[in-house]
């Protein structure tokens, strides 16, 4: 078994389509109508078509999908750049800042109020013994 994406739900799939593409670059690989694909394998799906398929029923309320449990997170190679195309047109949480493990991120929250996280690259790869001494 391997994980292949989140699949946050949406109010209004073109309005979410816009945002992700228009305002965070995103290129869209395939739209379905109810739900986008994403080229870098992130996708967005009709949360009213999504909660029928799933539960038989939809779910009847207003309230944003976004319940601060959940943060969407990509990386950017250049942070501060991504902070002045993206801070203009966001509800921002926070602007860049250094996390305690060196990362610098910044945070903010999509039209359905998910949280979205860009940070810069980390290197994740295995540990060099020799940095270690």
């Amino acid at each position: 078994m391997r994980f292949i994406n989140p699949i946050p739900f949406v109010r209004d799939i073109n309005r979410s389509k816009e945002f992700y593409h228009k305002t965070l670059g995103l290129q869209i690989l395939a739209d379905f109508g109810n739900f986008v694909l994403f080229e870098t394998g992130f996708a967005i799906h009709d949360g009213t078509s999504l909660e029928q398929t799933i539960w038989r029923q939809p779910h009847v309320t207003e309230e944003p999908y976004g319940r601060r449990n959940l943060l969407l997170y990509f990386e950017h190679e250049d942070v501060d750049a991504a902070f002045g195309d993206i801070a203009p047109y966001v509800e921002l949480i926070h602007p860049v800042e250094r996390q305690a493990w060196g990362q610098r991120v910044f945070r903010f929250y999509d039209p359905d109020r998910h949280a979205i996280e860009i940070g810069e690259p980390q290197n994740l790869g295995p540990p060099n013994p020799a940095q270690e001494s």
